[in-house]
């Protein structure tokens, strides 16, 4: 993980060696986020996307509230994907207008938080627009609304695919214009379409392909829109690399693609603003999770390490976030990050149940009780979407450095 340099033996994170920045953060375990990566990263997307673009972050990617705030004033606007979430985006100073909200459950609750924000809201479905133009008229406030759309296309080699067939995100891509024409008699402020067809992709290619069919498809709908499309969101669905044999995205490829959207949409939806909307691609790599060793046992010739950190706050690296076959993220021992990783070793958590491992049979240094354990590509999905109240043990901290 070269993101982050090694000095004295020691991984460094924003500038601190891990043991003082762990000194510094007062426990383990606890998740780090390096602004400056953060920051190296929409500039690195800046410099390879065509300005027309307009880059937005899906928070729920990583909500926690002072990295929201760091990123707010990088993007063009903030996706949130509940009330909680669109609070923490009030919350970091993001105009209304910049925000929008998407999600195949809205409760009528947020639907009304939303409205008198004044966001923009994704609606997934016929009867989710019914019931916003109620509230909207109830409360006499416009509501502002584009349709997520669920085309007719799967975003290839993603690992989740969220759009093409029936999914519950959306409303599928033939029922979009009767729904159109319904926008127009409820009197509701319509301002364009969301299409999200999967995430975590590698593949520059199949990104290009969905990023060019849904706009062919956004274009076939602008027909039957009752006013102009002013807002284009074509989702996002760039990767990290996790495990072996796994290499960073290639942006070339989707810049170029992405120019020639924007130069054909100058001309076809004029005055409409493209969005990419990111999450993972944005805060997974400038993050690391670190926990402590507090046991080291052999059982049948086997080195275990246990720690005071497992899956109950970082469930995706356990592989109980969606692998089918667990895979181990990356791994090292940070306080001995120079040692040769010599010993075949298996890092477990403190819980009492056997889904509880971090990495199984890995190369690495001789460790002790007090090491420190990272893993790294922890910056999204990590203690937000994980069960930290599983059997009692105390939460992990964050902080950003």
């Amino acid at each position: 993980m070269t993101q982050f340099p090694v000095e004295d033996c020691e991984l460094v994170v924003g500038g601190l060696h891990l043991s003082r920045l762990a000194a510094r953060v007062g426990q383990t375990p606890f998740y780090a986020y390096d602004r400056g990566l953060l920051s190296a990263r929409i500039a690195e997307l800046r410099a390879a996307l065509p300005e027309a673009i307009q880059l937005h972050y899906a928070i729920k990617a990583n909500p926690m509230p002072a990295l929201v705030g760091h990123m707010a004033k990088l993007v063009d606007g903030l996706d949130v994907a509940s009330a909680g979430e669109l609070r923490v985006a009030l919350d970091a100073g993001c105009p209304p207008g910049e925000i929008s909200f998407a999600g195949p459950g809205k409760r009528d609750e947020e639907l009304v938080q939303a409205v008198a924000a004044g966001v923009l809201l994704n609606v997934e479905s016929a009867n989710e627009l019914r019931r916003l133009a109620e509230i909207s008229a109830r409360l006499g406030w416009p509501a502002r609304v584009a349709l997520r759309v669920n085309p007719d296309f799967e975003l290839k080699s993603s690992g989740m695919k969220m759009g093409g067939g029936p999914k519950p995100f959306g409303i599928d891509a033939e029922a979009v214009p009767n729904l159109l024409a319904e926008v127009g008699r409820l009197g509701l402020a319509f301002e364009g379409f969301h299409l999200f067809a999967g995430s975590q992709n590698l593949r520059a290619e199949a990104i290009v392909e969905a990023q060019r069919k849904s706009f062919e498809l956004a274009l076939r709908l602008a027909d039957a829109a009752p006013v102009p499309v002013r807002v284009l969101n074509l989702g996002g669905g760039f990767g990290i690399p996790y495990f072996p044999g796994e290499t960073h995205l290639d942006l070339a490829p989707i810049g170029a693609n992405l120019a020639e959207i924007a130069q054909a949409a100058a001309g076809r939806l004029p005055g409409a603003a493209l969005v990419i909307e990111l999450g993972r691609y944005l805060v997974g790599e400038a993050g690391i999770y670190v926990c402590r060793v507090i046991d080291r046992k052999v059982s049948r010739g086997q080195v275990f390490l246990v720690c005071d950190g497992g899956l109950h706050h970082h469930l995706s690296a356990s592989g109980n976030f969606g692998q089918v076959l667990r895979k181990n993220y990356p791994v090292m021992i940070g306080n001995r990050a120079d040692a040769p990783a010599d010993t075949v070793t298996t890092v477990v958590g403190p819980l009492c149940t056997p889904l509880d491992l971090m990495a199984e049979r890995m190369p690495l240094p001789e460790a002790q009780p007090g090491d420190l354990v990272v893993i790294f590509q922890s910056g999204a999905y990590g203690a937000s979407a994980s069960p930290q109240a599983f059997l009692g043990h105390p939460a992990a901290v964050e902080v950003l450095v």
